[in-house]
């Protein structure tokens, strides 16, 4: 598969990348400083871009079976909800021009419910420095539900609410809206096998228009 992914450098894009090119497929790996998110591969091809350029998005995205964005929000201290909707508004509209309806997204564990109507990132020991962050992952989220109607075929992942580098265990559960946590109460998962969990669903496709959650065992 020949995907292009967003945000390539970061530390959950850089492993998408790593997990995507060791599986063969063909990975187009864009970031600002067009960077290599990994070490030389044949089937690695790193480019600088800004996701914004809805043009170069289209682009490339219509060179591809699959886009993949591990996008984050601003974290220059700004209230980062705006400038991200609006960062995705133009990534949508990209992808859908491209021709290619195939769109995978990081999400956020903010949003995830902890019960009733209830959201991890309303509970009050949700610290305020990531507040801003949940909130705008939340916005992208509600952007896609609502585009789920104009052709765009996309899935939303959240990871646990902890996620960090880690060791590559492949066990892992799926959920869906719900926080999921291991026995211990815990919610957790490494970068390594969230992306496993993000590549198995840009292969197989299986949870379409929809957001599904992954925590580790």
């Amino acid at each position: 598969m020949k995907i292009l992914l967003l945000g390539a450098t970061g530390m959950v894009g850089s492993r998408i990348a790593k997990e995507a090119v060791a599986r063969g497929h063909e990975v187009t790996a864009v970031s600002r400083s067009g960077k290599s998110p990994g070490e030389a591969r044949p089937n690695l091809t790193a480019v600088a871009g800004d996701a914004s350029d809805t043009a170069l998005v289209a682009r490339l995205a219509g060179e591809h079976e699959a886009v993949a964005s591990a996008l984050a929000p601003p974290r220059d201290g700004s209230d980062p909800r705006e400038p991200f909707t609006a960062l995705y508004t133009a990534l949508t509209d990209a992808v859908r021009a491209s021709g290619t309806e195939r769109l995978v997204v990081v999400g956020g564990a903010g949003s995830l419910l902890v019960g009733p109507g209830k959201r991890l990132v309303d509970t009050p020991d949700f610290p305020d420095a990531y507040k801003g962050e949940a909130l705008a992952h939340h916005d992208v989220l509600t952007l896609l539900r609502g585009r789920g109607g104009d052709g765009l075929n996309w899935t939303y992942i959240s990871p646990a609410a902890e996620i960090a580098p880690g060791e590559r265990t492949g066990t892992f559960r799926l959920g869906d809206d719900r926080m999921l946590t291991a026995p211990d109460g815990s919610s957790r998962i490494s970068a390594e096998d969230y992306a496993i969990a993000f590549v198995d669903e840009l292969e197989q496709a299986v949870h379409p228009k929809r957001r599904i959650s992954v925590v580790g065992i």
